[in-house]
């Protein structure tokens, strides 16, 4: 199976500007030091709690922006694609 990548900061930090808003912005609604946003655009991976909390005030499904590129193409996982034993990375 191919691994897709997926950018998480950076599909933020995109949204955030097609909306026209600022760093300082996100910073102060999401109760965030600016030199930690700025740090959250350059992770692959963040929190799922702080992934929601983005989405709502960006009023911008990030989750479905996520599986949609994880099934690109429409093709749908099974179990017959999937390896039985697949080591999965977890940042440390």
């Amino acid at each position: 199976m191919e691994e897709r990548k997926i950018h998480i900061g950076s599909m933020i930090k995109h949204e955030l500007r097609a909306q026209g808003r600022s760093v300082a912005w996100l910073s102060r609604t999401i109760c965030l030091e600016r030199s930690t946003i700025y740090k959250l655009f350059d992770r692959d991976n963040i929190d799922i709690k702080l992934l929601a909390h983005i989405s709502i005030l960006l009023n911008h499904d990030f989750f479905a922006d996520i599986s949609e590129k994880m099934f690109e193409g429409g093709s749908k996982m099974s179990t017959k694609t999937v390896p039985k034993c697949q080591q999965i990375h977890y940042p440390g």
